[in-house]
């Protein structure tokens, strides 16, 4: 009796160490219910964009559209304000990204929050924020006055707009890299008798020149989608301050649904362009390795 209860007794621990027939089908119903999700938000997120530019493209609107006058001023006026736009986003952005990066200083981190805080603003609310600076009877409309400059509802305006928010974009990831540079390599090229300025350049940069460049990509895919801040400081007038997502506005507005698509889909090509190149060419590698700091 001892024996064959410590026969089955055996036997039962041997048939529970071995695995449940119904374990890899549920492993695979793991798996099928994953890539389920995951197809379906994709297609959610991807059709939407795919509709509109095939939609433009195949019902010749995008090449009429490229023949408007209206939509050839609103592109050149766009590629004229995000190129001056990015050229101020570097020429201040990137000493402000190097002293955050490198330096510790009382508030750096209210800086750093405020540099940040034009991401995650409402469009519309940057826009009143600029105007209430920059307006007729904004904060600094009295030293603008004595110098004959209105900064309102002019091209001037409209870059003023990109650069507000797209700059912290750069902002941030020009920090990130830089301070990813070894120190160490800095330290023994001073060593060698490197300036401070042949250092940067020629030791910062190209070591930071994923993040740099992957910085400068974004703020420009970012003012080139700029809307809201623009529409309320800068206004919609053809010409002067009405770039191509003003343009996708007025269409709708006002019933040019065609010309409204296809103008969409201009946007959507830059933007997918950017991104693609983004990836194929590793820019802003340094974000993806070490995260937002």
């Amino acid at each position: 009796m001892t024996t064959d209860a410590a026969g089955r007794s055996g036997d039962g621990a041997a048939a529970t160490d071995q695995p449940s027939p119904v374990a890899p089908h549920r492993g695979r119903w793991g798996e099928w219910s994953l890539t389920a999700l995951a197809g379906l938000f994709a297609l959610f997120l991807g059709l939407p964009v795919a509709t509109l530019v095939a939609r433009a493209i195949l019902d010749g609107s995008l090449r009429v559209a490229l023949a408007s006058p209206e939509v050839l001023d609103a592109l050149w006026l766009s590629l004229i304000t995000t190129a001056t736009s990015l050229v101020i986003t570097v020429v201040l952005g990137l000493p402000l990204a190097v002293v955050l990066a490198r330096r510790q200083f009382r508030g750096k981190g209210l800086v750093e929050a405020v540099v940040d805080l034009p991401i995650v603003l409402p469009p519309s609310v940057a826009g009143l924020a600029l105007l209430l600076v920059y307006g007729r009877r904004g904060l600094l409309s009295a030293p603008f006055q004595l110098l004959g400059i209105s900064v309102p509802f002019t091209t001037v305006a409209v870059v003023l707009a990109m650069t507000f928010v797209s700059a912290p974009f750069f902002v941030r990831s020009a920090r990130i890299g830089i301070a990813s540079v070894d120190r160490d390599l800095e330290d023994a090229a001073r060593v060698d008798g490197a300036s401070e300025r042949h250092l940067f350049r020629s030791v910062t940069v190209p070591l930071a020149g994923a993040a740099l460049a992957g910085g400068l990509v974004m703020a420009w895919a970012r003012s080139l989608g700029e809307f809201g801040a623009t529409i309320m400081f800068a206004g919609n007038v053809q010409g002067r301050t009405q770039t191509l997502p003003l343009v996708v506005y007025s269409e709708f507005q006002g019933g040019g649904l065609d010309a409204s698509i296809a103008a969409a889909a201009i946007l959507v090509l830059a933007a997918f362009g950017v991104l693609v190149a983004v990836r194929v060419f590793h820019w802003g590698r340094v974000l993806d390795v070490r995260g937002v700091a």
